[in-house]
């Protein structure tokens, strides 16, 4: 009895068996959900695309941008192993634990119906014996309680194989049951092991984006002012607005048409390229915003502005081609358009500049100021926070300058700044010098070459490229930068105490030293750039200034010729007319010079001008005899150098030896050569490197 007792209440255990498999796959079809879902995030997240504003991006921009892709890449490698987990799952828990209810449960379950029917026979049997009456034969109740026996022995042997089974269901499911809960387990602890490992995997890259992610927030933080600031220049002066494009210029324009009965202004959208000058036309049709005609093309011969008393329109231009007989006038779209078009095209609209307020200089009076700054915050700034960052009052610092810039003693090296100075404003007078140069330190003309080398794709080709234009920079330029990139690399040593990283140097001397000529959208883009060219500099500064390029401008030799137009064109007259200025003589020359003026140098470099001069028609400056008279100091090298004169029109030659080489002026496309003791300019595109 006490066996059937336990045996009905092991077989009340099968419902929760049965309940505790269905949890198990109701948990692993939310798995599968999961996953999916999972999936579906980081497909979204590898298909997401940064745009990027401007024509390149930094390294940690990079490296922000690919993250997402690391991001989905994680995901999908952890919801592989997830996968794995489910049909390992189904494998090692869902098949034995239904192969056990169906098979040992269900034979423990038929056992049962056998011994219920049993049960019920013999009580049956044992209530009609227990009936009988005592009055009844001997033999009969002989009988009866023979039968009895037999009933009995049956439902005992029933009820023994019973409980043997539901004894063996429950020893079975000590093991059959709990052994593949326990591979779900390890399964499951699996998963989360590789999710472990995938982390540790992924620490590396999660340190480099944490990284990346702070240099590009302070990166942001510190040129938001710049760029603001730009921004309400553009705002205005909007029509300085350019936009980036690979055209020299580019807009509407209206080309005049001749009919039979008249002539006609058609709409253009019109773009120029100075390297190929070829002129691109295409008809615009104002009401479908769309062409208009067949585009065409040609190739650019002389610009002229047209007088507004020879046409009825204003604003006018003609231009000249090489492939298209007559003259193409054109209309722009106002004064200063025509003025853009005319500077673009190397047309007669001249563009002046006058430097004479400024009072800056790269001379020994530039440098002394300099060098006292420096003094002063090496020896007793160098560890205040915010350095150079934080701006002194401008009126104490235009005081400064004014005491620092006083011809009486600004030559006096051995002065230092006064205590009574402070740091802040220190600092502030020496970006205001720099500020107050006729041009940026690293100099306009290679401002666009050094913004494409900090874009090139790897650090290496980027500071080989910043190491070569360095040495391209003029001397003075040079030694300047040499030493504020010095002085910088040392304020960066002291970082910990003044807080001034080598990235926050970057985004206060990247717009004071690399500024764009023109403030325009491309300026805007390029801020951050600038900041990374600065940051090569200083964290490269005793490789760059002290070594020379690996492969530098062969300069050995000059050769001074007058090259064809179609090879090089000569200066535009937007950057510098012919003409030759006077400065002080050096006090100091050396004794040993070569006379190497004759004749046919003046006759040529004579014609050259002139010719030049005539092409765009701008006043021609009085050329003589002494002015031509060319004798340049030699070097104090062993190997001789020349340079020779290419030929004139008439096929007048010469041969001259020359300096080593022209010193190369602040002026963009002009070389600075010495002539009789006096120094002029010559363009550049005169002297071509051996």
């Amino acid at each position: 009895g006490g066996g059937v007792g336990s045996a009905h209440l092991v077989l009340s255990h099968p419902q929760s068996l049965i309940n505790s498999n269905h949890l198990v796959e109701k948990l692993l079809n939310e798995q599968i959900n999961l996953s999916a879902a999972k999936r579906k995030f980081a497909d979204s997240l590898n298909e997401f695309k940064f745009r990027c504003i401007g024509d390149a991006e930094t390294d940690d921009e990079i490296c922000i941008a690919k993250s997402l892709q690391e991001f989905a890449t994680v995901l999908r490698n952890l919801e592989d192993e997830r996968m794995r987990m489910i049909e390992n799952a189904s494998e090692v828990l869902i098949t034995p634990l239904e192969k056990f209810r169906k098979e040992q449960i269900g034979a423990a379950k038929d056992a049962k119906k056998k011994y219920d029917k049993e049960t019920e026979k013999y009580c049956g049997v044992l209530e009609k014996h227990l009936n009988l009456s005592s009055k009844k034969k001997e033999s009969q109740l002989q009988e009866a309680d023979s039968q009895v026996d037999l009933v009995r022995q049956h439902f005992y042997e029933v009820s023994l194989e019973y409980v043997f089974k539901v004894q063996e269901v429950q020893e079975r499911k000590m093991f059959e049951f709990v052994e593949p809960l326990l591979a779900f387990l390890q399964g499951l602890f699996t998963f989360y092991h590789h999710g472990y490992e995938l982390a540790k995997d992924f620490s590396d890259f999660k340190t480099e984006l944490t990284i990346s992610i702070q240099n590009t927030r302070n990166r942001f933080e510190g040129t938001r002012s710049e760029v603001e600031a730009l921004m309400k220049k553009m705002k205005e002066n909007p029509h300085e607005h350019k936009n980036i494009s690979p055209y020299t210029m580019e807009g509407y324009l209206y080309v005049q048409e001749k009919r039979h009965f008249g002539t006609s202004w058609v709409k253009h959208y019109c773009t120029y390229q100075r390297e190929s000058k070829r002129i691109t036309m295409v008809p615009f049709d104002q009401k479908s915003g769309g062409k208009g005609g067949e585009d065409e093309a040609v190739t650019l011969k002389s610009c002229t502005r047209r007088k507004t008393d020879t046409i009825e329109k204003r604003f006018c231009f003609d231009v000249e081609a090489v492939d298209r007989p007559g003259v193409i006038t054109m209309q722009a779209l106002s004064e200063e358009d025509r003025r853009l078009w005319m500077e673009a095209m190397d047309g007669r609209e001249p563009v002046s500049s006058d430097l004479g307020a400024q009072t800056a200089q790269l001379d020994s009076i530039g440098f002394s100021i300099i060098k006292k700054c420096i003094h002063a915050v090496e020896t007793r700034g160098i560890n205040e926070q915010g350095l150079y960052r934080i701006v002194g009052v401008n009126s104490r610092v235009q005081k400064l300058l004014s005491i620092l810039m006083d011809p009486k003693t600004a030559t006096e090296t051995d002065t230092e700044i006064c205590a009574e100075w402070e740091i802040k404003t220190i600092t502030s007078a020496l970006k205001t010098y720099l500020r107050m140069l006729p041009g940026p330190l690293m100099m306009y003309q290679f401002q666009r070459s050094f913004i494409k080398a900090a874009k090139l794709e790897n650090q290496e080709s980027r500071v080989s490229e910043i190491h070569s234009l360095v040495h391209r920079l003029p001397e003075k330029n040079r030694q300047m930068l040499h030493l504020l990139m010095n002085h910088l690399a040392k304020v960066a040593d002291n970082h910990k105490q003044n807080l001034m990283t080598v990235a926050n140097l970057g985004v206060v001397f990247g717009p004071t030293l690399l500024r764009p000529q023109e403030e325009t959208v491309a300026a805007i883009m390029d801020i951050k750039f600038q900041n990374i060219v600065i940051e090569i500099l200083i964290e490269n500064h005793e490789k760059i200034f002290n070594t020379v390029p690996e492969a530098p401008a062969s300069n050995s030799q000059l050769l001074l010729s007058r090259k064809k137009s179609t090879e090089s064109k000569p200066p535009s007259c937007s950057e510098r007319p012919l003409t030759l200025f006077h400065t002080a003589q050096p006090n100091e020359k050396q004794e040993n010079r070569n006379s190497i003026i004759n004749s046919s140098l003046e006759s040529v470099v004579s014609s050259n001008a002139n010719s030049f001069l005539n092409s765009n028609s701008a006043p021609q400056p009085s050329l003589n005899s002494s002015d031509l008279e060319l004798e340049v100091i030699k070097p104090n090298r062993p190997n001789s150098l020349a340079a020779s004169l290419g030929k004139a029109k008439h096929e007048a030659e010469s041969s001259v030896p020359l300096a080593e080489m022209f010193h190369p002026s602040q002026e963009p496309g002009w070389l600075e050569g010495t002539l009789n003791g006096k120094t002029g300019l010559i363009p550049e595109n005169y002297v071509e490197f051996l």
